[in-house]
């Protein structure tokens, strides 16, 4: 009898629940190791994760080499009319920094570089990552260009409504290149930010989803959590992510 009386009890809190939308928090947290262990195990199990420089900014640099190779820009030795074989032109392309079959241009994530790793910090209440790097680049009138560095970043958090989802954006502040004498390095950085953006954006953190359950309630209905926002905060260096939820009927 005392059990039916506290089974009746919970249903009633649990409808109460319901009837308001009642909300709750989840907190998460992290700390730089589990980032540093995180990052460890995917370098040592899949490989150096390696993508292609950002294809928009090779294509603009490519159709201005053509356009001054066409318009004879290189001088007298290197003229050319618009009547000279299409074969010619692409020799002549090519020799001149454009797209070069043999410089495979990308970027390659590196877990070291020059004494830095890649990982993730927090500083001041923000999230930091250097990112180390390695790649080729094929600039104007020099050829393949090998290069490393380390990219500073920082990371923004977003919630993900619709896909209940945790994610986070990297944006770059700061490309420091080695390797390149000083050739191209705006255009690396830019190019750089333009690969992150299309080939790691967003990153998926978390899938708020999987952190739901489900309440058998009476009458055969269920309850179950939906994420509804995120808010987050560092100290001591652990970050914290708390996550409101509401309870729904399913």
């Amino acid at each position: 009898m005392k059990f039916k009386k506290f089974h009746i009890l919970i249903w009633l809190l649990l409808a109460i629940s319901v009837a308001n939308a009642q909300k709750t928090e989840v907190t998460i947290s992290f700390n730089e190791h589990f980032f540093d262990t995180l990052l460890d195990a995917v370098f040592r199990h899949s490989g150096p994760p390696e993508f292609p420089l950002a294809r928009n900014e090779i294509n603009r640099r490519d159709a201005e080499i053509e356009r001054r190779v066409r318009n004879s820009e290189f001088g007298p030795t290197h003229s050319f009319t618009l009547k000279t074989r299409n074969t010619e032109l692409e020799t002549q392309f090519r020799r001149f920094g454009g797209e070069n079959p043999i410089c495979k241009e990308t970027i390659q994530l590196l877990r070291e570089s020059n004494g830095v790793r890649t990982s993730v910090r927090f500083r001041d209440g923000k999230i930091y990552a250097p990112l180390a790097f390695a790649g080729n680049y094929n600039p104007p009138f020099i050829g393949c260009v090998p290069f490393s560095g380390i990219a500073e970043t920082n990371i923004e958090l977003e919630f993900d409504l619709t896909n209940q989802r945790l994610i986070a954006r990297a944006n770059v502040l700061k490309v420091s290149l080695t390797g390149t004498g000083g050739v191209g390095g705006n255009v690396i950085a830019r190019l750089i930010q333009s690969s992150i953006d299309k080939r790691i954006n967003p990153i998926e953190i978390i899938r708020l989803d999987k952190l739901s359950f489900v309440v058998p309630i009476q009458n055969s209905s269920n309850l179950k959590m939906k994420a509804v926002g995120i808010r987050h905060e560092i100290t001591n260096g652990v970050l914290s992510v708390y996550v409101a939820f509401e309870f729904l009927k399913a």
